[in-house]
């Protein structure tokens, strides 16, 4: 019927995937190059902001939390499954988000991620990434663990950023439908 379908792009608007066109209905949303490396700069400093109050205010089940999903990462690395990483590494980015204890932050964070995932998932299946993730989640606990807020806001926003090779490789893999 035409409800569900009507609310599935009432969401998918909502979260930017898709535009609204008016009498012409409804499109996937076309981002240019320099708009989607705002968004990522953007994301890193909201994560990183994310993390500096999750080692001021995170509790000891939260940094234990957040280090068995790091456990669990490590093993999904081994089994080389890039999906199954894609989502551990999601549910470990909530659990720094949750750990920050700011709702309104968190659902801000979360709303620019969904914008961002499926380009963050590109950027999962870079060679190397996986692996540099982990030793990138080790410096945001270890700093969660120490209660050093600084280390842990510029950890995130580190893990975040995309530069030098890396943020050419990222755009080399994007597919041809994004403004240049």
């Amino acid at each position: 019927s035409r409800t569900p379908v009507r609310e599935a792009i009432r969401v998918l608007t909502a979260i930017g995937l898709v535009q609204n066109t008016g009498r012409q209905g409804a499109e996937v949303a076309q981002i240019s190059i320099p708009i989607l490396i705002e968004m990522f700069e953007l994301m890193a400093v909201l994560e990183g902001m994310c993390a500096q109050l999750a080692a001021r205010r995170a509790t000891e089940d939260e940094r234990s939390s957040m280090l068995a999903t790091h456990c669990i990462l490590e093993e999904t690395l081994e089994r080389g499954d890039h999906k199954d990483f894609y989502n551990v590494n999601l549910k470990f980015h909530d659990q720094l988000y949750q750990a920050s204890h700011t709702q309104y932050l968190c659902n801000e964070t979360l709303r620019l991620r969904r914008r961002l995932s499926p380009y963050r998932m590109r950027v999962t299946y870079q060679p190397g990434r996986m692996r540099a993730t982990l030793g990138e989640h080790f410096e945001i606990i270890k700093a969660v663990e120490t209660g050093d807020s600084e280390g842990a806001m510029e950890a995130a926003r580190s893990h975040m950023r995309l530069l030098g090779n890396q943020l050419e490789d990222f755009i080399a893999s994007l597919p041809i439908v994004l403004k240049k």
